[in-house]
């Protein structure tokens, strides 16, 4: 009933999540779009849903300072986690489905163990809010995108941060990484998409086809083209460098 900020498919495409403004997450079919159920535990804006690998579970990340992980055939609650002082804008399951990453207002990325909700790790670096996340195909890095204007590659074997990307002039809207692992491809206020190197930070290419914000970025599956979504009402494709 208000604005939708994130919308996920299901591993299996047969569903779809939507979190939106009016605190709740709604689950459709995604061959009719008619409506499965309404998962409302969180007492805020919901800014950001992604399921679990194998489909039994969706996380939400929340304005009330919560992510909450819950079960997707039912919509029954699994846990909260609430290490979080402040609004969270970005969750993200790890690709074995034993983590889930979390950021928000409070310039931090958070791991922790899904079984559980345990706290693995608290990665502090970013100097303002954390509102992008994804982790490469291997599980053994995360990148997060800041209104600080950088992404940051983070280890979570290690706990540590790897390096800084600082190509971006505006604050970081998403991120997305090349299915080999290779590369990444971010989209920012400062109308570009870039694209770089993932293991040393190096600009492999940037993209000036937008003329306002750049909201949204994704690889096609074969690597060979890149979509982004721009607040000045287009989506582009483009080939990948």
């Amino acid at each position: 009933s208000d604005t939708v900020y994130s919308v996920a498919w299901s591993p299996d495409g047969q569903r779809i999540a939507s979190g939106s403004n009016d605190k709740t997450v709604q689950i459709w079919n995604a061959a009719d779009g008619s409506h499965i159920y309404t998962y409302q535990g969180h007492s805020d804006t919901v800014y950001s849903v992604a399921w679990s690998p194998d489909g039994q579970r969706i996380a939400s990340a929340s304005a009330d300072k919560t992510v909450q992980v819950w079960n997707a055939a039912d919509g029954s609650h699994a846990f909260t986690y609430r290490v979080h002082p402040d609004q969270v804008y970005a969750v993200a399951w790890s690709p074995d489905g034993k983590r889930i990453a979390s950021g928000g207002r409070d310039e931090t990325v958070q791991v922790w163990d899904v079984t559980n909700g345990v706290n693995l790790y608290s990665y502090r670096g970013h100097s303002d809010a954390v509102n992008s996340l994804a982790w490469s195909s291997d599980g053994t890095r995360i990148a997060s995108g800041s209104h600080d204007r950088t992404v940051r590659i983070w280890a979570p074997v290690i706990g540590g941060s790897v390096y800084t990307y600082q190509g971006h002039s505006s604050v970081v809207n998403a991120l997305a990484w090349s299915f080999d692992g290779k590369r990444i491809a971010s989209a920012s206020n400062d109308k570009t998409v870039q694209v770089w190197n993932s293991t040393d930070g190096s600009n492999a290419y940037t993209y000036h086809g937008h003329t306002n914000i750049v909201e949204a970025v994704a690889w096609s599956p074969d690597e060979q083209q890149i979509a982004s979504g721009s607040w000045d009402g287009t989506v582009q494709v483009w080939q990948a460098p």
